[in-house]
C-alpha cells in the first residue's frame, strides 16, 4: 500500500512587470502553517522546516525605484525584512517606525525588525524626497 501524499500549491498572480509604475509584493508570515499530515519523511524519518520567505529587494537607479514604488505587506508581530540596493547615496527612511539608514552609492542597507505598529507607511530616499516603497502592516 502506498503512503498518502500531501500537496502544497503556491499561487502567484501574473503581471506585466515592465509596464507597471508600481509593483505589488506580498511577504508571507514566517510562521509555519498549522495542520497537515505529520512529517516529511524523505527516507530520513525526520521533519523538515518550511523555507523562509524570500527577502524583498528594492533596487534604486538614478534615485528612483526600478519598476516603480514597491508594495510590501507584513502581518503584525512578523519580522519586517527587506533590502534597498542603491546607485545613489542618500538616507533611507522608514517612516512611522522612524528607522533611518545611510546607503552609499553602489551599496545596500538591510531592514529587519518586528512589525509592532499596524498601518501604512512609506520608505523613502530622504534627501531626494523619493518614495521607494509603501509598506502595510496588518493586524
Amino acid at each position: 500500500m502506498l503512503p498518502k501524499a500531501s500537496f502544497f500549491v503556491v499561487a502567484r498572480s501574473g503581471g506585466d512587470d515592465d509596464s507597471s509604475s508600481s509593483s505589488d509584493t506580498t511577504t508571507q508570515s514566517s510562521q509555519p502553517a498549522s495542520g497537515g499530515g505529520g512529517s516529511d519523511d524523505n527516507g530520513t524519518g525526520g521533519t523538515t522546516t518550511p523555507a523562509k520567505p524570500a527577502v524583498q529587494t528594492v533596487v534604486v537607479k538614478d534615485a528612483k525605484p526600478v519598476g516603480g514604488v514597491k508594495r510590501l505587506k507584513f502581518k503584525h508581530n512578523d519580522q519586517i525584512v527587506f533590502v534597498v540596493k542603491s546607485d545613489t547615496a542618500d538616507e533611507v527612511h522608514f517612516h512611522g517606525y522612524d528607522v533611518h539608514k545611510d546607503v552609499e552609492a553602489g551599496g545596500s542597507v538591510h531592514f529587519k525588525f518586528p512589525a509592532k505598529i499596524d498601518g501604512k507607511f512609506i520608505v523613502e530616499l530622504e534627501d531626494h524626497g523619493v518614495t521607494l516603497a509603501n509598506v502595510t502592516v496588518e493586524p
